[in-house]
């Protein structure tokens, strides 16, 4: 068991690497570019990944590489040269689940740590134990367990084993994402990174014995469906609400978890940041007095600000809070983000183009150490210092004025025009509802 929580980030690409740990990550999982379960984010080669260990470990953070995929016979060739180079790069442990990548790795790079990852399905202190007398050193627990079942586990397992559990993000509607639904349908495997998400679609049931098949995909509602309830004719039926944990991470410590994973290897650099500051300020105050947590309101405010679906409590506090929203599968996202902040200086901030600001505009900056306020942006200047009433080009350098100290890596948002006030992720997610 570590001696404190860590918190664990997503890092699909070198920028989402160091907002992670700028944000306040204790460490970050990332793919190479094969073998992983994300083959839709950038991922890393070689030579990134060498760099972005360095960078880590420089700042006292760890590197975690995935090997967590199914992997067929001709990349099983391949795979020691893989494991060599990225135990070269100094990577602090692989995720794997399957039982021929762990030999591979026992034998090619023994001195690096394995943690059985989330896809071996470990729902029991027995395969727990065995994946430790394997040579595992921590299992990422299948996301089915409650905060009960977990306690049981931590307390029929070596205490030397540590436990790992995701507490913010996408949810599968498959057991520890074994699927073969995108496979079926699209010829995309889920098990090996390339899933097409067909759970996400709205599917249109018709009542079996019907000349049409049972379960047809659709874009809308069919005309002529025949519906098996009064009021809805298709549904959004497989599409899982997101994972929010942050108002009773108390409990998910308590229960025994070593590492608090943030799902979103496929995402930006910004919701990184976002959710990487919500859940470090949670962890802070977890930490500064785990007897009496209680999650800070700026953490559920912050929790909104990045693109999500409805907020549930997964199976953490039983079957209900884990019950999906039929009615839509999209994201909810109002706000955007529009530029990053390179450097400060007496008022004058540089920063990177994300978004067209225009002079006039009301700001919402966010810090590396969470700290949340507004700027109003009263004049913009380019970066040769000519004055521009907008921001047009992705990406180019420009001027405008912060009164207040920002460090580098802050990042500047705007409110989505015409969208109302932001839901806030309440407590109420402590009492097993879920959260809009």
């Amino acid at each position: 068991m570590l001696e404190r929580p860590e918190l664990l980030s997503p890092a699909g690409d070198t920028e989402a690497l160091h907002y992670a740990i700028a944000y306040g990550a204790d460490a970050v999982y990332l793919g190479a570019k094969s073998c992983g379960m994300r083959s839709g984010a950038k991922n890393f080669d070689n030579d990134q990944l060498c760099a972005g260990v360095r960078f880590a470990h420089s700042l006292g953070r760890k590197v975690y590489l995935t090997l967590n995929t199914v992997p067929t016979n001709e990349e099983m060739d391949t795979l020691p040269e893989l494991v060599k180079s990225c135990a070269d790069a100094g990577v602090d442990a692989f995720i794997l689940a399957d039982l021929g990548v762990l030999r591979t790795v026992k034998a090619i790079a023994p001195k690096v740590a394995v943690h059985f990852s989330t896809q071996a399905g470990i729902v029991n202190y027995a395969a727990a134990t065995a994946a430790y007398e394997m040579g595992a050193s921590r299992v990422v627990l299948a996301r089915e367990l409650s905060l009960e079942d977990i306690a049981v586990l931590r307390a029929k397992t070596p205490k030397e084993l540590e436990l790992e559990a995701f507490v913010h993000g996408a949810m599968c509607v498959s057991f520890s994402g074994r699927c073969l639904l995108s496979t079926y349908l699209t010829g995309r495997d889920s098990n090996r990174g390339q899933c097409a998400q067909p759970c996400r679609w709205q599917w249109d049931i018709r009542p079996s014995g019907t000349q049409q098949a049972p379960f047809t995909l659709c874009e809308g509602n069919s005309a002529d469906a025949e519906p098996l309830a009064a009021d809805w004719d298709s549904a959004y039926l497989m599409s899982a609400d997101d994972l929010c944990t942050a108002p009773f991470i108390n409990a998910l410590c308590d229960a025994g978890i070593d590492s608090l994973k943030i799902e979103g290897r496929a995402k930006s650099f910004y919701y990184t940041a976002s959710v990487t500051a919500a859940y470090r300020r949670a962890l802070d105050a977890f930490m500064a007095d785990p007897s009496g947590y209680l999650c800070p309101e700026q953490t559920l405010t912050e929790l909104t600000r990045t693109s999500h679906r409805r907020y549930s409590t997964g199976f953490y506090l039983g079957r209900d809070g884990a019950r999906q929203n039929q009615r839509a599968s999209s994201y909810m996202r109002e706000w955007d983000v529009m530029a990053t902040v390179d450097n400060w200086d007496e008022g004058v901030a540089l920063c990177t183009q994300r978004g067209k600001i225009f002079v006039g505009d009301i700001l919402e900056v966010l810090t590396p150490g969470g700290e949340v306020f507004e700027t109003e942006v009263t004049w913009l200047t380019d970066d040769q210092g000519e004055a521009i009433e907008a921001t047009p080009h992705a990406m180019m350098n420009f001027h405008l004025p912060i009164a207040q100290e920002v460090p580098p890596m802050s990042i500047l948002r705007r409110k989505i025009a015409g969208e109302g006030t932001p839901a806030t992720v309440e407590a109420k997610a402590a009492e097993g509802k879920s959260c809009d």
